[in-house]
C-alpha cells in the first residue's frame, strides 16, 4: 500500500507539472496523504475492491482535494507500477544474498583447492578432481543464477500509467514519463490494462532456476554425506538431535529442506507461465495467483540462499575419507592415462582399450593395485617403462590445470 501511495503521489506531481492540478492542492495532498491497513481492509469488506478501498481510506485523510488523486488512472496502473517497485526492492535484497553465498563458496573453494577427491559420473568413480574445483563450479553456477535474477528484475523495472486499455485515453505519454521517471521506472512501451505477464513469468522462472542451482548443490551435499561416502557433513550444533529413535543420527536436514523448497519455486514458476495468457486487454485470473507466488518465491529464495550460505560455511569436510574413497578402486582411475600412453606408443585405440580394460577389471576383482597389475602384464609392461609409470600413475596430472 505504501508503494501504491508513492505511485499516486508521483502522478499528482506530474499532473501539477503539466498544469492540471493546482500547486496548492498538490501540497495539501502530499501533506495529508496517508492510509491505515486496518481501515482499508475494513472498507474492502464492503467494496470488495482493494484499490477503491485504499483510495477511500486516503480520501478520508486528504479531504476535499482527494478529487485530484487517481486522476485518469485505472487500478492496474497503480497495482502493476507498485508491484514493479516492490520487485525492484526484493531484487536488491536477493542480490545481497547471492553475494554472500558467492563469497562463502569462493573462500571454501580456495580452502580445498588442493584436496583430491574422486570425480563421479553416473554415480560411479571416474577420475580425480579436487573438492575446491567442485565448489568453484558451484560458485560459477550461483553467479549465473544471480545474473538471471537481476536481468529478469531489470526487465520488470517498468510501470504503466496508460489507463483502462493502455491507450492513455485520460492520461498521456508525457504524464506517464514524468511520474515514472520520479519513481525510477521506465514506461512499458505497449501495455494493455496491465503490464505483460511474460515479464513476471521470466522473473519467477529466474528464481526457479536459482532454486535449481541450490538444489544441485544441496543434492550433492546429501550424496557426499551418505554413510558409505562420508566425505562431507553438515555442521551439527551443540544440543542438536538427529532422530527421535536413533541417537547416533546426524542427517543432512538443511540440504533436504532446500531440495524440497526448490519444488515450490518450480511450481510457482509454472503458475507464472499460466498467468501470461489473459483475455483481451485484461482479466484478473492472474491477480490471485500473483498475491501468492511473487512474494512467496522472493521470500523463499531469500531464505534458501541464507540457509545454503550457512550450510557451506559450516560444513565439515573429511579429506582423509576423500583420499580413501579415491583409492577404493585400486587405482583404475588411471585407465585413460594408460590408454593414451599405449596409443601414443603405436597401438591402435581398439587394441589398447582391450588391454587396459582387462587389467583394470583384474585389479578390481583381485583387489590389487592397478599399477602392479599393469607392470606384471607382459604385453603392457613391454610398452610402459618404470619412468612412464611414474607419470601415468600420478594423481597430480589430473588436476594440473584446475585452480
Amino acid at each position: 500500500m505504501a508503494r501504491w501511495l508513492a505511485v499516486e503521489l508521483a502522478v499528482v506531481d506530474a499532473w501539477t507539472s503539466l498544469g492540471q492540478i493546482p500547486a496548492e492542492a498538490r501540497d495539501t495532498i502530499r501533506a495529508k496523504a496517508a492510509f491505515s491497513v486496518e481501515r482499508t481492509l475494513e472498507i474492502e469488506r464492503e467494496t470488495r475492491h482493494d484499490v477503491i478501498a485504499f483510495l477511500t481510506d486516503v480520501a478520508e485523510h486528504v479531504g476535499e482535494t482527494s478529487r485530484f488523486v487517481h486522476l485518469g488512472l485505472t487500478s492496474s496502473d497503480v497495482l502493476d507500477t507498485g508491484l514493479a517497485l516492490q520487485i525492484g526492492d526484493a531484487a536488491k535484497l536477493l542480490d545481497d544474498d547471492f553475494a554472500a553465498l558467492e563469497a562463502v563458496l569462493e573462500a571454501r573453494s580456495q580452502e580445498f583447492s588442493g584436496t583430491l577427491m574422486i570425480g563421479r559420473t553416473h554415480g560411479i568413480h571416474a577420475e580425480p578432481i579436487t573438492f575446491g574445483w567442485k565448489l568453484h563450479r558451484y560458485h560459477e553456477a550461483v553467479k549465473r543464477a544471480r545474473s538471471r535474477v537481476q536481468v529478469a528484475a531489470e526487465e520488470l523495472r517498468v510501470g504503466k500509467l496508460s489507463g483502462a486499455v493502455g491507450t492513455w485515453a485520460l492520461t498521456s505519454p508525457e504524464l506517464e514519463k514524468l511520474a515514472l521517471d520520479a519513481l525510477g521506472l521506465a514506461a512499458d512501451p505497449a501495455a494493455s490494462q496491465v503490464i505483460g505477464r511474460d515479464r513476471h513469468a521470466a522473473f519467477l522462472s529466474s528464481i526457479a532456476l536459482a532454486g535449481g542451482v541450490i538444489d544441485e548443490i544441496a543434492t550433492e551435499m546429501r550424496h557426499l554425506q551418505r554413510t558409505e561416502v562420508m566425505e562431507v557433513q553438515e555442521g551439527f550444533a551443540k544440543g542438536q538431535k538427529g532422530s527421535s529413535a536413533m541417537p547416533h543420527k546426524r542427517n543432512p536436514i538443511t540440504a533436504e529442506q532446500l531440495t524440497g523448497l526448490t519444488r515450490i519455486l518450480r511450481g510457482n514458476a509454472m503458475a507464472a507461465m499460466e498467468n501470461i495468457a489473459l483475455w483481451h486487454e485484461r482479466d484478473i485470473s492472474h491477480s490471485s495467483v500473483e498475491r501468492i507466488i511473487i512474494p512467496d518465491s522472493c521470500i523463499l529464495l531469500d531464505y534458501m540462499l541464507a540457509k545454503l550460505t550457512d550450510l557451506i560455511a559450516n560444513m565439515v569436510v573429511f579429506p582423509e575419507r576423500m583420499q580413501a574413497n579415491l583409492e577404493a578402486t585400486c587405482g583404475v582411475v588411471f585407465s585413460q592415462r594408460l590408454l593414451i600412453h599405449l596409443v601414443e606408443s603405436g597401438l591402435s585405440r581398439e587394441d589398447a582399450y582391450v588391454l587396459v580394460q582387462r587389467a583394470a577389471h583384474e585389479a578390481i576383482d583381485s583387489r590389487r593395485p592397478f599399477a602392479e597389475v599393469v607392470m606384471a602384464d607382459r604385453e603392457l609392461s613391454s610398452r610402459v617403462s618404470a619412468e612412464d609409470a611414474k607419470s601415468i600413475f600420478d594423481y597430480g596430472q589430473f588436476v594440473r590445470w584446475v585452480r
